[in-house]
């Protein structure tokens, strides 16, 4: 008789997922699973309300930064001076715990009218894959999406642009010079102009809650061997936009400052390509949902909440592109990608009120 195979004990991943599965589920919420992406699924789990009320959607990310970097047991929690340390204990876990006990909180005595849609997403830690699949089944009147962010509300955030230039150079054997051209000095002629561009977005007009766009060389490949001069050199770069600035405007941008260069630097020839690129959010201040949640705020917090923007990007721009107003609320802390990452335990507590109350609110 032939020996079945064995089970392969879960990974942490695939318990964290199961969970946020089953704990919604035993409270009586609707819960669906989505994968169009094979292993990275996204969870919505919804209380539904009497069908004559606001519909509200809680975001949070399932995924984390690597484990490698962490300093010590990065999925073994420890709890010590009122803080809860391990990997995405800060960025996200604690704002998806949070969110899933005020929904159940706020739906525990019977359905609201509006429906509370609980929304635990893959893969915004890259491209947002799981916010777009979530969209393309649900949506929702307003959002919260819990990044951390120390229990200031977050009412924009800065997008981003990839680019990768190619600069064509002509390979020659380092003892003939005369027939090559050296793709990576070429590219110094870009960098150069690139860093000035720099400085001109930092001199240039400012958002008044993020400042301006940013700009610069990521990733830099060229070159086969030392006897040979490299026919290509590509960098890749990262161009940090605020709200007014679009992946389009970029490209000319630096569409703009190549041609120039193609036009002053004998030889120099590039290829443009437009990679990952993310929208930058800007929230109403006076929208519903930002109205609703900052007086919850202030009583948690026992004082008005800091209004506030952040550098990073977050889903929600994804959100906000579907014409979802929100805005970003989450727990304090410290060391998201960091070695030793951690969340205040006393901020979950305020963060779970508030959400609560806003929830109870937007949804009567």
């Amino acid at each position: 008789m032939s020996t079945p195979p064995r089970r392969r004990a879960p990974t942490a991943s695939t318990s964290w997922r199961r969970r946020c599965c089953a704990w919604p589920a035993d409270r009586g919420f609707e819960v669906h699973r989505l994968e169009k992406r094979p292993g990275r699924p996204s969870l919505v789990a919804i209380a539904r309300g009497t069908g004559t009320g606001r519909s509200l959607m809680l975001n949070g990310r399932l995924d984390t930064v690597g484990l490698a970097s962490y300093d010590g047991d990065p999925l073994g929690p420890r709890i010590r001076d009122g803080r809860m340390y391990g990997r995405g204990a800060f960025g996200m876990k604690g704002g998806i715990a949070a969110m899933m006990v005020a929904a159940a909180r706020a739906t525990a005595h019977g359905p609201l009218r509006g429906d509370v849609v609980v929304a635990c997403v893959a893969d915004e830690e890259h491209g947002s894959s799981g916010t777009e699949e979530v969209l393309e089944s649900f949506t929702a009147d307003a959002a919260i999406v819990t990044e951390p962010s120390h229990l200031q509300v977050t009412l924009a955030h800065k997008g981003f642009a990839w680019f990768e230039v190619e600069i064509e150079g002509r390979a020659a054997h380092g003892s003939r010079p005369e027939p090559g051209v050296d793709a990576i000095a070429e590219a110094g002629h870009f960098l150069v102009a690139l860093e000035d561009l720099g400085r001109r977005l930092a001199r240039g007009p400012a958002h008044p809650l993020l400042g301006t766009g940013t700009v610069h060389a990521s990733l830099i490949r060229g070159g086969e061997e030392p006897s040979t001069y490299p026919a290509r050199c590509r960098v890749t770069l990262e161009r940090r936009t605020v709200p007014g600035e679009s992946a389009g405007r970029v490209e000319r941008e630096l569409t703009g400052l190549l041609d120039r260069l193609a036009a002053a630097v004998p030889d120099f020839r590039y290829r443009l390509t437009r990679g990952l690129h993310r929208e930058p959010f800007q929230a109403d201040p006076e929208a519903r949902i930002v109205r609703t949640l900052t007086p919850h705020a202030a009583q948690a917090l026992g004082h008005p909440p800091v209004v506030h923007a952040e550098p990073f990007w977050t889903d929600c721009a994804v959100l906000d592109r579907a014409g979802i107003p929100g805005l970003l609320f989450g727990v304090d802390g410290a060391g998201a990608h960091a070695a030793d990452e951690y969340a205040g335990l006393a901020s979950l507590d305020r963060l779970t009120d508030v959400l609560t109350g806003t929830i109870a609110d937007f949804c009567a």
